[in-house]
């Protein structure tokens, strides 16, 4: 995670200098609650499984109740993280939310782990880092990726000085607050659920809400014009294009996925489709962006759809739940069709309630670039101070 590696630095090198200790010294963690599927019920105590990890945020988009006997040891405390440790998807193992404020009662699953430490908004900081997915990468089988209580116990935590563990505490602790990526709540919070039949919003085809895959217009640009190239890999797993280069507009033109500023791409390719890829396409060169042939893209249609809108309806676990059982191909070339999206039905809110969730966004996007601007200010001074120190 970027705030990490900016304060304490690659801790697969440790270029800083920093002592080590074992997870085990800073934390306790337990495995969750086993259930059978007869006691599963409306009323009764939460069940926090992989599916509420999303964007390290906890989400209760998806929630199952169970009426089951619970040992006080398996009920959820703030600031615990949660962690799912089993899978049989490699990419949902190892991801980590902090638990927020609590409102009610809750446990977890017997594939999750949770992990309590006077330490955890560090330890939740560190565990998003490449460092502490290839320590524990040993678990991964043909069968069944896990995350074991031994394999925790063997990791080593990068331990710098209290001041920095307090401030990167603290940057934790404001990107909280500031809900960032957690835009599938709130668009819950706002539009109830847009795939369910039974909601005050009018049932739409996903096709009549924007334009799925739109032709490519005559384009008055020369083939030396500068024009923006996104392949996969500069789309994240959370919402945001990460990296974008420009090419000559003739070197691109064919054989490429065309679209254009505010247009929403969607990864149509297994994992890709699963793991949540998608962006809004912003800031493009000429305002015209190429990228790859497994991008569908989801254009708005004025006065009817926000590209906000559609990208978190695009990136809800069920929205992508539903895809998966409706991809066609074999292996890891199964897609999503652009038929299939659509005929996809979902609820359409007014326009002015999709611009409210906009603003909702935008907002928190801001707020999130203050913060990394604050993380290289402290990062600056830090090392200032080792300066001084050598």
């Amino acid at each position: 995670m970027s705030q990490f590696i900016e304060m304490v630095g690659d801790p697969r090198n440790n270029p800083k200098g920093w002592p080590t200790k074992r997870l085990s010294e800073l934390a306790e963690y337990s495995i969750g609650l086993t259930y059978k599927p007869e006691q599963i019920c409306d009323d009764g105590t939460i069940v926090l499984r992989s599916g509420n990890i999303q964007d390290g945020k906890i989400s209760f988009s998806d929630i199952v109740r169970v009426n089951a006997p619970i040992k006080e040891s398996l009920f959820v405390k703030e600031d615990d993280i949660l962690m799912c440790s089993r899978n049989g998807s490699a990419s949902l193992v190892g991801k980590v939310a902090m638990i927020p404020d609590i409102n009610e009662p809750m446990t977890f699953g017997a594939f999750m782990t949770i992990i309590r430490s006077a330490e955890a908004k560090y330890l939740y900081l560190y565990f998003q880092s490449q460092d502490f997915r290839e320590r524990v990468s040993e678990g991964k089988s043909s069968t069944m990726n896990q995350i074991t209580q031994k394999m925790l116990d063997k990791v080593e935590v990068p331990f710098p000085d209290k001041d920095v563990r307090e401030a990167l505490s603290a940057i934790a602790s404001q990107a909280d607050k500031s809900k960032f990526g957690d835009f599938k709540s709130q668009f819950i919070e706002m539009f109830g659920n847009p795939l369910s039949s039974k909601q005050k919003n009018e049932l739409k085809r996903l096709g009549q809400c924007c334009i799925i895959n739109p032709r490519r217009p005559n384009i008055a640009l020369c083939d030396t014009d500068k024009v923006s190239f996104i392949p996969m890999p500069a789309v994240s797993e959370d919402g945001y294009l990460v990296d974008m280069a420009d090419e000559e507009y003739g070197k691109v033109k064919k054989g490429f996925t065309y679209f254009e500023n505010n247009d929403v791409l969607f990864a149509k390719i297994t994992p890709c489709m699963e793991n949540g890829k998608g962006a809004i396409a912003y800031g493009l060169t000429n305002g015209i962006g190429v990228g790859s042939t497994e991008f569908h893209v989801l254009r708005p249609i004025n006065g009817i759809s926000s590209p906000y809108w559609l990208l978190t309806l695009t990136r809800m676990p069920i929205f992508r739940e539903r895809a998966a059982k409706n991809m066609s191909g074999t292996g890891g070339q199964k897609r999503v069709s652009a038929s299939y999206l659509n005929h996809f039905m979902v609820g359409l809110p007014a326009i002015e309630e999709q611009r409210r969730f906009e603003a909702i966004y935008r907002q928190a996007d801001k707020s999130k670039s203050v913060i990394q601007k604050a993380l290289v200010y402290l990062n600056d001074i830090q090392s200032d101070e080792l300066r001084k120190i050598a």
